[in-house]
């Protein structure tokens, strides 16, 4: 080749090559503009246009996983499924370098926590939006969608730094009974009108879940499966900012941050000022939509067992949003200024605050960080640490409750200590024992051990969205004690390891009853056609004491089974029960096993009563008690049924709280009782019995009421006037009388959960079981002066005999949301030993 031709060689090969470069970048440009067009809108995805009508949930979870599966940007995580077999979900938001980092920025927010040790690396903001925990409250699930969409389309920018985890349906047993009547009674097209049907759902509504829990209120508690595996997940990631959506009364603007007061006194003042710094980025949206909003009103941040204030004890910026709706809204409604909100603005609401919240934080990440780790400094706290002594099962259900929330605990060697002592209110000096549970505050989760174990709670202001007290010793029928002082931490694994004794063709077996899973124990017993006795009297035999109610198992008895022995011990191993074995009826104290004293607990029948006329969630408490902790069946009745159906097959029948009987009804219980049925009243079905005169029920009258003096408080003072009458969840010392069934396993007192200011009379000629005595005071919580003074001197637990039947009442519902673990054994007595 000629220098000529290599010359004209080489323009040849550099013009290729630029070919080749420029061909390259569009091919590169095209495909990266493809990819983006790939990831489609949910109207697009779900072939209707998002606002138009509800969306099932395994709709829902089909987009998350589309956008999963397509976008580098998302992982999707199934974390559990329901009562009903449907899936729970959450999704990561991040950038494609934090997605591939994802691991370590999790372990790294753990050791700003302390729970994991080591150095934080990575600095990355992490938002937690939850969706839709009440399922009527179905816009936010629709905007979950639309948030995560606009995340990954047209706000990347934004997870450079941070990491959205979303979560867009915590109840989606909840959602899909909702959205399921809706489709099945709107008009096409939807009618705005209020009073159409579509505006007005059947009992028990979409809110609750499978159980009617409600679990907005369940989150501390964590007695629902969804609850308990959200948890799990939760406390891997602990995130800096988490988000409650929900809806609430058609008529009201949007709600968001800052809270209302009161504040519980563990909440920095990073917290709050954080809170109006997000508020305000909202309230900038909002002004140039010009939609209405308001802050720090109504929804407080005390009770701990919210979706907002049990991740900001957690050391979040916890916060609700709520847009108006609910499921009287459906796809659109008239509002009172004669305006139609549509499920579309709900939407539009909910997407801008998600997208803003997501904003501030990446806006201020640093500052975030900070100030999380600073929030597990628990240097500061006064008390060191809670002691608890009591029944080793007692103290066993509590530290599950523990490890669902990941605290740590631990047992101390035997000395003594200055406590401050929650029965005398007083500080002492006790003798600590290898048995006693030790919580310490001085560990990462310090300060939400504060909030649960504090015997009361420091309210600024009573005029709360909930309850008031909710101290676990109490609430787990255990002595509380706190220390300021350290205490040496020896062993958590000797707190229960008692074992059962076994003896081929004992002549008895015995099991304590003091406890609830001693009436679990009970009912696996009666199902296995197991003939069981319980103790009217104290007895001892073989070197050991026993109390009134223990249960006494007569091979006997149980000649029927030919297996006995064997069914005896794989129930006792199966439930880790204790059971004794004695060889010999004869007593050392006490009644022989011959004697009448040892009643024959005969399987029951049990009715219990659901519909319209009953409280959905008291009916959901004892459904869920039934069915997941006694796992004892029983009939479900409809109200409605209640004159076709023959209530004598029946040996025990619930009236849940709510239950207000015609007098069609209130004739066809009583006849029932007469003939020797046993009804259970709880809470408010009480109303159904008191002053009337053919019961003893009577209520104590208000001491606030009746008066005849003008009412002279100015209007605005008159809501926190009203105050004086109520009781907002408060705690009370009963008096027990433990010779009766009802009170079997419990000591002289029980710290009771009184939830309104309703009092009743002592009863002249019926039993009273359980009562608050002369001065009884409240021990934690808010109450007010005048049902204060109602409450001394009124019945908490009674009886009233009728014909050959009986009605038990219980003024205090003792399965509240199913965390007073103390009370649920006087319901089993009702059903089992009475």
């Amino acid at each position: 080749m000629n220098l000529f031709e290599y010359f004209w060689f080489s323009k040849f090969l550099n013009s290729m090559k630029k070919a080749l470069f420029l061909l390259n970048f569009l091919i590169t440009t095209v495909i990266s503009f493809t990819n983006a067009q790939q990831i489609i809108s949910p109207s697009s995805f779900l072939g209707y246009e998002l606002g138009t009508q509800f969306t099932n949930h395994h709709k829902v979870v089909d987009y998350f996983s589309y956008i999963s599966a397509n976008s580098s940007n998302v992982i999707l995580e199934k974390y559990g499924i329901t009562n009903e077999n449907r899936p729970l979900f959450i999704s990561y938001i991040s950038s494609e370098e934090n997605i591939k980092n994802l691991e370590q920025i999790r372990q790294d927010n753990l050791k700003r926590t302390g729970i994991l040790k080591g150095n934080p690396a990575i600095k990355v903001g992490i938002v937690w939006l939850s969706y839709n925990v009440h399922g009527n409250e179905a816009s936010s699930t629709e905007a979950a969608m639309e948030t995560l969409y606009k995340l990954i389309t047209e706000n990347k920018d934004w997870l450079q730094n941070t990491v959205v985890i979303m979560d867009p349906c915590l109840n989606p047993d909840g959602r899909d009974r909702y959205v399921n009547w809706f489709q099945q009674v709107k008009n096409i097209p939807y009618t705005a009108n209020p009073d159409a049907l579509e505006h007005n759902e059947p009992w028990p509504g979409g809110r609750p879940n499978h159980y009617l829990f409600d679990l907005n209120r369940d989150w501390a508690w964590a007695t629902q499966i969804e609850t308990q595996q959200r948890l799990k997940i939760y406390n891997k990631w602990m995130p800096h900012i988490h988000v409650d959506f929900h809806e609430q009364f058609i008529n009201n603007p949007y709600y968001f941050a800052p809270a209302a007061e009161p504040f519980h006194e563990t909440i920095t003042d990073w917290q709050r000022e954080f809170q109006t710094e997000i508020g305000k980025n909202h309230a900038k949206h909002f002004d140039k939509k010009g939609w209405m909003y308001f802050t720090k009103e109504s929804f407080d941040l005390l009770y701990p067992s919210y979706g907002d204030t049990y991740p900001t004890f957690m050391g979040a910026i916890g916060m609700t949003y709520e847009q108006a709706g609910h499921g009287k809204a459906g796809l659109g409604i008239i509002t009172e200024n004669n305006s139609e909100l549509t499920l579309k603005d709900r939407i539009e609401h909910h997407t801008t605050t998600g997208l803003s919240t997501v904003e501030v934080a990446t806006k201020n990440t640093s500052k975030m960080i900070e100030e999380f780790q600073k929030y597990f400094d628990n240097s500061e706290l006064e008390v060191k640490n809670y002691v608890l002594k009591g029944d080793a099962s007692k103290i066993t259900s509590l530290t599950k409750l523990l490890d669902k929330h990941e605290i740590t605990y631990y047992t101390t060697k035997e000395s003594s200590a200055k406590v401050y002592d929650y029965n005398s209110k007083s500080n002492k000096t006790i003798q600590l024992t290898k048995t006693d549970l030790v919580i310490p505050t001085n560990q990462p989760k310090g300060k939400m051990v504060k909030v649960l174990f504090e015997p009361e709670t420091k309210i600024k202001d009573s005029l709360t969205y909930d309850i008031t007290a909710w101290s676990l010793p109490y609430a787990y029928g255990l002595q509380g004690f706190s220390t300021k002082n350290e205490l040496p931490n020896v062993a958590t694994n000797n707190l229960d390891n008692q074992k059962s004794t076994f003896v081929e063709n004992a002549y008895a077996y015995i099991h304590k009853w003091n406890v609830v899973t001693d009436a679990a124990f009970l009912s696996e017993l009666l199902k296995n056609t197991i003939n069981v006795r319980f103790s009217n009297a104290d007895f001892s035999i073989e070197g050991t004491k026993y109390v009134k109610g223990s249960l006494v198992i007569l091979k006997n008895d149980n000649e029927h089974l030919s297996n006995f022995s064997d069914l005896i011990k794989n129930i006792s191993v199966n439930l880790n029960e204790k059971i004794v074995a004695v060889n010999s009826g004869f007593v050392s104290t006490g009644f022989d096993f011959g004697s009448s004293n040892y009643s024959l607990i005969k399987p029951k029948n049990i009715a219990l009563l659901t519909g319209e006329k009953v409280s959905p969630y008291s009916f959901g408490e004892i459904w869920h008690f039934f069915e997941t902790q006694l796992k004892y069946p029983v009939t479900v009745l409809n109200t409605s049924n209640m004159g076709r159906v023959n209530l004598n097959k029946y040996n025990v029948i619930i009236l849940p709280e709510g239950f207000n009987a015609n007098d069609k009804e209130l004739k066809i219980i009583t006849e029932y009782t007469k003939n020797g049925g046993t009804i259970i009243v709880i809470g408010t079905a009480l109303n159904n019995f008191s002053n009337k005169k053919d019961f003893l029920l009577k209520t104590k009258k208000d001491s606030l009421s009746g008066s005849k003096k003008p009412n002279l408080v100015p209007f605005k003072n008159q809501e926190r006037n009203y105050l004086n009458k109520i009781i907002t969840g408060s705690i009370f010392k009963s008096t027990i009388d433990t010779t009766h069934p009802l009170a079997f396993g419990y000591d002289t007192f029980y710290y009771s959960l009184k939830l309104n200011g309703t009092s009743y009379k002592l009863f002249n000629e019926g039993i009273n079981v359980g009562y608050f005595p002369e001065n009884a005071t409240n021990v934690s919580g808010f109450a007010g002066k005048g049902a204060l003074k109602n409450v001394s001197n009124s019945l908490l637990f009674g009886i009233e005999n009728k014909g050959r039947g009986q009605l038990i009442y219980m003024v205090d519902n003792p399965l509240f949301r199913s965390f007073w673990e103390n009370g649920k054994l006087f319901f089993a007595n009702a059903v089992f030993l009475n």
